[in-house]
């Protein structure tokens, strides 16, 4: 007989019982729980063991000596073949099988270690990364710059009580729970330190510019506070890294980017607020001729898939492995909410859907439209104004139609249609394909 189980987060098989395998249930009892099979092989099938009556009696006591916790061991019957089931609960602090903590991932038991296992341990004491104390550092090392732009950016956004921006910087750390007696929290570090790279490493953004995947052609960091690091970064790829393309506007000139700056802000502060700080690693920004890529550390919440995560555009994460700063995830934006704004700023500048990807952390990948330069400067001293914008948007999507051409520039789809059949007749613009699947072309003049 075959069980009718897969082996999973929750379930495991063995042929045959080692004392070893009470990792395994330490594993079990550190994440939800789970039950582990004795005499079953590793596509569920019963295959049945010989002492099964004697572990019944010995590993119960067993496993209370060496973890410490209390396990179910049920003698099962297939046939004449006996096997166990052992009961695994979901235990609310740590548990040590010999000095090591195990967790399940996925179908497989894995060794916390170093920062993983640092978030684990707060995790079962209630705390999370951001919320730890930290010592020899108080109020002398806060910048007074870094209160000003919180309370500009928190007043535009009107998420918190006007009357507490009015209170003292002291007062302000308070309210917004970033003390712990006399200690400040590693999140207060991160938010108005002088110096915040000095306490948490790799608390930076890397920009780079690349001609292939293996020739970088320059970079910045960017350091300081969370909030300076995302105006800094704004600016730079705004300004030094994305090249704004020419276009027309009647005879005004019109400088645009490859990607909207809306969907590439949301992007920006995503990967600032629930980046894992633990991970010492830097938020990396990569730039090249037709696209630019985002990738930040970080972990999925358990039994989450990117889909999952796409979805979810009205929930708050709650893994403590997604070390965000607090404060920070709470006022901005949630995951599902921001990807979603991403997806739908982008799709309106340029009819491109960025790309999510989860490679040890999130990837966003924006891809540029090969458009080249826009309608010339003769070109656009002979069209109207409507005209402009028509041909500025069938550059950015090719397969725009005429009804989102009337919503974007606000005028009747019969006007929409008038002037498409002026600029065929100038040979500005030609249909390719048909109505419904094919696309614009424009002519390079």
């Amino acid at each position: 007989m075959t069980l009718n189980l897969n082996e999973s987060q929750n379930i495991e098989f063995k042929q045959i019982w080692k004392d070893e395998y009470i990792k395994w249930l330490s594993a079990f009892g550190n994440s939800d729980g789970g039950k582990l099979y004795i005499g079953v092989d590793d596509d569920g099938k019963i295959v049945g063991i010989d002492n099964a009556k004697k572990l019944l009696e010995d590993m119960p006591n067993k496993v209370r000596d060496i973890l410490g916790i209390v396990v179910d061991v049920n003698l099962m019957l297939d046939e004449e073949r006996e096997y166990l089931e052992i009961i695994t609960d979901k235990y609310p602090y740590p548990i040590s099988y010999r000095g090591s903590y195990y967790y399940r991932i996925g179908s497989s038991t894995q060794e916390l270690k170093g920062a993983a296992l640092d978030k684990f341990l707060l995790s079962r004491q209630g705390k999370k990364w951001d919320g730890v104390p930290v010592p020899y550092f108080g109020f002398d090392d806060l910048d007074p710059f870094a209160f000003k732009l919180f309370r500009q950016k928190a007043s535009k956004k009107k998420r918190i009580d006007a009357e507490l921006l009015k209170e003292s910087d002291e007062v302000l750390v308070d309210k917004l729970h970033l003390k712990e007696g006399a200690y400040l929290k590693r999140a207060a570090t991160l938010l108005f330190a002088k110096d915040p790279q000095k306490y948490v490493t790799g608390s930076t953004i890397k920009i780079g510019y690349f001609k292939s995947n293996s020739d970088l052609v320059y970079q910045d960091v960017i350091e300081g506070n969370l909030f300076e690091q995302v105006d800094k970064a704004m600016e730079l790829i705004f300004s030094k890294y994305l090249k704004a393309i020419i276009s027309y506007e009647g005879v005004q000139r019109v400088e645009s980017f490859p990607i909207s700056e809306l969907a590439f802000r949301e992007a920006l502060i995503n990967a600032v607020v629930h980046k894992d700080y633990s991970s010492q690693q830097t938020i990396q920004i990569s730039v090249y001729d037709d696209k630019l890529l985002m990738w930040n550390a970080g972990d999925l919440p358990p039994h989450w898939t990117l889909d999952t995560l796409m979805q979810k555009h009205n929930s708050e994460p709650h893994n403590p492995a997604i070390a965000a700063p607090f404060f920070l995830a709470g006022y901005i934006e949630s995951w599902g909410r921001g990807i979603e704004k991403i997806v739908d700023e982008s799709q309106k500048f340029n009819g491109i859907t960025p790309q999510f990807r989860w490679l040890n952390g999130l990837w966003v990948e924006f891809y540029f439209n090969e458009v080249g330069e826009r309608v010339g400067e003769k070109v656009g001293e002979n069209l109207t104004d409507n005209q402009s914008k028509i041909v500025k948007q069938m550059k950015l999507n090719p397969k725009i139609s005429a009804k989102d051409l009337s919503n974007m520039i606000g005028i009747s789809s019969r006007k929409i249609e008038e002037n498409i059949k002026k600029l065929k007749e100038q040979n500005i613009i030609k249909r390719i394909g048909s109505a419904k699947g094919g696309r614009w072309e424009i002519s390079s003049i």
